[in-house]
């Protein structure tokens, strides 16, 4: 069976780079494969001019590279907020991403529930009802592109097990696909390989990334409690055939952070449990 292969996120670079700068930066490193950040000023979609758009697609096409995903964070906005304004302008951020992804030929925008953690959340039901709801309406706006919505399964929300995301896709559509995030399940304490067993081909995309359980981090591997090789195991037996993005967040403009670094030896212990091998390394 051959290797999973590997994708490069440019999270690291969100303050210190443009969009395409960061996909240069990577693509000097051997990658071809990447997750792009929407996220300003480091690539906002409304933001960018025509000829922007087109000097990044001419980059892409002209050098064999590939976005094999869109992360959007949601550290601003939120789908299912109690004001519906700003779930309006979050699902109309979320159709610029679809725009652009179908533009660049990525065949997925990654979407997240909004975050919860005050004192008094919405009763879920209400959560649910505008999430699916907005989803929906996103996974209509990508028909007939080349683009489709996946979901994402993260601790900070309101649906952060597997399950929880399987469900609300099953609600949305029956075609929406999980981005499936190995941290963020083994950080509440799921199995991430049951996950992935269960989750099976609606697996489109996998995150990875360690953390320990005292503060929830995105670290590089062999930092924390992430185990890569029973989570490669399951995606083999289910038949992945998508990417695994290296999904390390650490802010290459703060001193002493090493993002380079953090991404190679991420990447060589990856190779040691059925991923393929860095590029350029022996």
């Amino acid at each position: 069976m051959s290797d999973l292969r590997v994708a490069a996120s440019t999270f690291p670079f969100l303050y210190s780079h443009s969009g395409l700068g960061a996909l240069k930066h990577l693509a000097s490193q051997g990658y071809k494969n990447f997750e792009l950040m929407i996220f300003p000023p480091h690539l906002w979609p409304s933001a960018m001019a025509p000829a922007e758009k087109a000097e990044l697609k001419a980059w892409l096409d002209g050098n064999g590279h590939r976005i094999t995903s869109f992360c959007y964070p949601l550290l601003d906005n939120n789908p299912n907020s109690t004001c519906p304004i700003m779930r309006r302008y979050t699902l109309d951020r979320y159709k610029e991403a679809i725009d652009l992804a179908d533009y660049l030929n990525c065949p997925f925008v990654c979407a997240i529930p909004g975050p919860v953690n005050s004192l008094i959340n919405p009763p879920v039901p209400w959560m649910r009802e505008w999430f699916v709801q907005g989803m929906k309406e996103l996974v209509a706006h990508a028909k007939g592109s080349r683009t489709e919505i996946i979901l994402e399964n993260v601790p900070f929300t309101f649906l952060p097990t597997a399950k929880d995301m399987l469900d609300v896709a099953n609600d949305i559509d029956p075609s929406v696909g999980i981005n499936f995030d190995v941290c963020n399940s083994a950080y509440i304490k799921e199995d991430p390989a049951a996950a992935i067993r269960m989750l099976g081909k609606r697996v489109k995309n996998v995150h990875i990334s360690d953390s320990g359980y005292e503060v929830f981090k995105h670290d590089r591997l062999g930092t924390g409690m992430v185990q890569p090789g029973p989570a490669a195991a399951a995606l083999k037996e289910t038949g992945y055939t998508g990417l695994t993005v290296l999904e390390i967040i650490t802010d290459a403009c703060q001193p002493g952070t090493d993002p380079d670094g953090d991404l190679a030896a991420s990447h060589d212990i990856l190779a040691r449990h059925g991923w393929e091998k860095r590029p350029g390394a022996r």
